[in-house]
């Protein structure tokens, strides 16, 4: 098993009577791409301050590469973009990375890095107020990746972005992982995240809900049959040879049974009289799973 590189034990952040982060432990994997999951206000953005030593947490624990947050060795080997990239406007976005790296005591060798690791080598020279928010974005990206830190967290790298944007993030902190830099992922973009995340923590309303591989949250997949009259291919569904279970939904008759199963739902729908329309195996997204688990936690 991967060594585990954020540990958190029942992390808590109050303001008041407000508990923002009510006792969150989860763990980040080395190498891995960590989706922190959960709806604007659920408590990521608060959770990753604590992590980099932002804010205090009032109760629990957190090690970071091995250090308490805030630690100065561990900030060293830390890269991070947190609500928002933050530039001097008229500035350059070579410059920017400059301003930055004299504080990471890093050369022009590493922003010229970053920048092409972005891919803004061509707008290097432009000033940062002239930038589309998609290159705001992963000039934010480079600011983190200055002086090639081990952890990388990003809150919200894909806010704002169109699709096209979307597509070009996702594929610049999947090439990060390939590099070896470990990617703690922030979003309530759900469908980013599954694209994207090898592990992820379901958070929501400050506590954390799940925490599991993606595979694992969106179960085996079943089959989905639509047929009319539904109420006739239900009960043949149910009483098919292989079926353990059958559930009607907004999308059809979600069955609880192997792909090597359809041929037979197939033949029970068709014997019971009902018509035919859709077979297909079908696997709950990240969606799916999210919003049930929120609902059953109010």
């Amino acid at each position: 098993m991967n060594e585990a590189i954020v540990v958190t034990d029942r992390l808590t952040k109050r303001y008041g009577s407000h508990t923002a982060v009510d006792a969150v432990s989860m763990s980040v994997r080395r190498g891995e791409i960590y989706g922190f999951l959960g709806p604007n206000g659920a408590g990521k953005t608060t959770t990753l301050r604590m992590l980099v030593g932002l804010i205090r947490p009032s109760s629990g624990t957190a090690t970071v590469l091995g250090r308490p947050p805030g630690d100065p060795e561990t900030l060293r080997r830390m890269g991070v973009l947190i609500e928002g990239p933050g530039f001097y406007p008229y500035l350059s976005g070579r410059d920017n990375l400059r301003v930055l790296a004299r504080y990471r005591g890093v050369g022009d060798d590493a922003v010229a890095d970053a920048l092409d690791r972005v891919a803004l080598s061509a707008r290097g020279k432009d000033a940062f107020r002239t930038y589309s928010l998609g290159m705001k974005q992963r000039l934010g990206v480079a600011a983190a990746l200055l002086g090639h830190p081990d952890l990388l967290i990003l809150d919200e790298p894909t806010n704002g972005l169109d699709p096209a944007g979307m597509a070009e993030m996702r594929e610049l902190i999947t090439g990060l992982a390939a590099d070896g830099h470990t990617v703690v992922l922030s979003s309530h973009l759900l469908s980013e995240v599954q694209e994207i995340c090898d592990r992820v923590g379901v958070i929501s309303g400050g506590r954390l809900l799940a925490e599991s591989t993606v595979r694992e949250l969106r179960g085996a997949a079943s089959l989905l049959v639509r047929a009319e009259p539904v109420e006739v291919a239900f009960l043949a569904v149910r009483a098919a040879v292989g079926v353990r279970s059958a559930l009607m939904t907004a999308k059809g008759i979600r069955v609880d049974a192997a792909a090597a199963g359809a041929p037979m739902v197939a033949r029970a729908v068709i014997d019971a009289g009902a018509e035919l329309f859709e077979l297909r195996s079908d696997e709950k997204s990240l969606e799916e799973v999210f919003f049930e688990m929120t609902e059953t936690a109010k």
